[in-house]
C-alpha cells in the first residue's frame, strides 16, 4: 500500500479530528496504551535472553538444556508449544524451533531437548559448543501443537518418534502432576531402546498413574527385548488402544512417520479432524516427493538475485531460506516448517517447488508470496524480502 493513501479515504479527516479531541480529553489515554503494550509484549516478547543453568544428560545423542531467563521472568505457554533459538552456528546466522519440554505450571526454566542430526549444523552446535552459564537467545514460546480441554476428547492417543518426544513430555507431566482428568497413552518409536529419549521417567509414570500408559515400539530390537516391535502400524495401534472412537490422536516426528501413520489412523476409521500434527521442519529428501520435476536433480544449481542487486545460488535440494541465510542474510523465522509464515518473501520471477500441504493462504498465492522454509528453486529467482 501506497504510504499516505489512508489520508485519502472518505472520512479520514472526521475520524483525525476525533481521535485529537479525545487525546486532549482524555491525556491518560496514552500512558495506558503504553501499559497494556508493555503487558501484551511480556506475554508475547519478540526475543528472549536465556542463560543455560544445566545441561542433562539423556542418551549418547540426546541432552536437555535447562533455560532460565536473565531478566528473571519466563512468559506463560501451554504444553506442546515451542520456542525458536537465534544463533549462529558454524558461521551461518540461522534459527531452530525446539519444543519445550517441562511442564508448563512451572516457570523457573523451560527445558528443550536436543537430539543430535547426523550433519546437523545446529544440533551439533548446540550439544558440542553450549555450555553451562551460556546465554541463547530465543523467540517467545509459539506453536499451535497443544491439547484444548474444549475440543479435544479426554482420552489422547500420542504417536512419537525421535525426539518428537519433547512436546508429549510437556503434556504428559502436567496432565500427572496437575492431577487434570485427562488420559493420555502413548506410543513411542524408534530404532532401539538405546534411543528412546526419557525411558526411565516414562516407564516410572506409567507405574505411578493409572490416566497414563506408555508403550516404546522398537524397530531393530535385541534378543531380550520382549515389548512392541516394529512401526505403529494401525493393528499395532488397535492392538495397543483398543478402542479409538471416544480418542483424540496427537502425531509428532519424522516426515515419513507422518506418512506412514495417518493412512494406518484412517485405515481404523479415526477421522483427520480428531488428528492433530505438529509440523516437525522441512520435508527431508524433497526430490523424492510427488511433483517433483522430472529430470532436475537435486544438486541443480540456480541463481537466486534480490532486490539490492545481489545475486547468489541455491541448489534445487536446498531451500530458499536456507540458501540465503548461508549467503549472509538473514530471513526471520519461528516453526521452518512452512506454518507460521513468519519467513515469507515474495517472487519477482521465477519458479519453486513446494511440498503438498505446506498452508499457503490463498492472497499468497496469487499475489506470489512463499514460505521460504519450504520453496525449493526450479528456475533462476528474483525475490523480494
Amino acid at each position: 500500500m501506497r504510504p499516505g493513501i489512508w489520508q485519502e479515504f472518505d472520512g479520514y479527516d472526521d475520524i483525525a479530528a476525533e481521535i485529537e479531541v479525545s487525546r486532549r480529553i482524555n491525556p491518560a489515554y496514552v500512558a495506558e496504551r503504553e501499559a497494556i503494550a508493555q503487558y501484551i509484549d511480556r506475554l508475547h516478547p519478540k526475543e528472549l535472553r536465556l542463560q543455560v543453568a544445566d545441561i542433562i544428560t539423556e542418551t549418547d545423542s540426546a541432552k536437555t538444556l535447562r533455560l532460565v531467563a536473565e531478566e528473571g521472568y519466563l512468559p506463560p505457554f501451554q504444553a506442546g508449544q515451542y520456542i525458536c533459538l537465534f544463533l549462529e552456528a558454524g558461521g551461518i546466522r540461522t534459527a531452530r524451533p525446539y519444543s519445550i519440554s517441562s511442564q508448563p505450571t512451572q516457570r523457573g526454566y523451560y527445558d528443550i531437548t536436543v537430539k543430535r542430526v547426523a550433519d546437523g549444523r545446529v544440533s551439533n552446535h548446540l550439544l558440542d559448543e553450549i555450555h553451562r552459564g551460556g546465554t541463547l537467545v530465543s523467540s517467545g514460546p509459539a506453536g499451535n501443537f497443544y491439547f484444548n480441554p474444549l475440543i479435544h476428547r479426554k482420552s489422547m492417543v500420542c504417536l512419537a518418534g525421535g525426539s518428537g518426544i519433547t512436546p508429549f513430555m510437556s503434556m504428559i507431566r502436567q496432565i500427572v502432576s496437575c492431577g487434570l482428568e485427562r488420559s493420555i497413552h502413548l506410543l513411542y518409536g524408534n530404532k532401539s531402546l538405546d534411543d528412546v529419549i526419557f525411558h526411565d521417567e516414562l516407564v516410572d509414570l506409567s507405574r505411578r498413574f493409572e490416566n497414563f500408559q506408555y508403550t516404546p515400539v522398537i524397530e531393530a530390537p535385541t534378543a531380550a527385548y520382549t515389548g512392541a516391535c516394529g512401526v505403529m502400524t494401525g493393528e499395532l495401534i488397535r492392538d495397543v488402544v483398543a478402542n479409538v472412537d471416544d480418542k483424540s490422536f496427537f502425531i509428532c516426528g519424522p516426515g515419513r512417520m507422518y506418512d506412514f501413520c495417518l493412512p494406518e489412523l484412517e485405515g481404523l476409521g479415526v477421522p483427520r479432524r480428531r488428528i492433530r500434527r505438529e509440523m516437525y521442519g522441512a520435508p527431508e529428501n524433497i526430490w523424492e516427493f510427488e511433483g517433483w520435476p522430472r529430470g532436475l536433480d537435486k544438486d541443480h544449481v540456480f541463481a537466486v538475485k534480490l532486490a539490492d542487486g545481489r545475486t547468489m545460488n541455491a541448489a534445487a535440494g536446498e531451500s530458499v531460506l536456507m540458501a540465503l541465510e548461508r549467503h549472509g542474510v538473514v530471513v526471520p523465522s519461528l516453526c521452518r516448517s512452512g506454518e507460521c509464515s513468519m519467513c515469507r518473501i515474495k517472487l519477482a520471477s521465477g519458479k519453486v517447488f513446494q511440498p503438498p500441504g505446506v498452508p499457503v493462504r490463498k492472497s499468497d498465492r496469487r499475489y506470489g508470496w512463499v514460505h521460504s522454509c519450504t520453496a525449493y528453486p526450479i528456475s533462476d529467482l528474483e525475490v523480494l524480502i
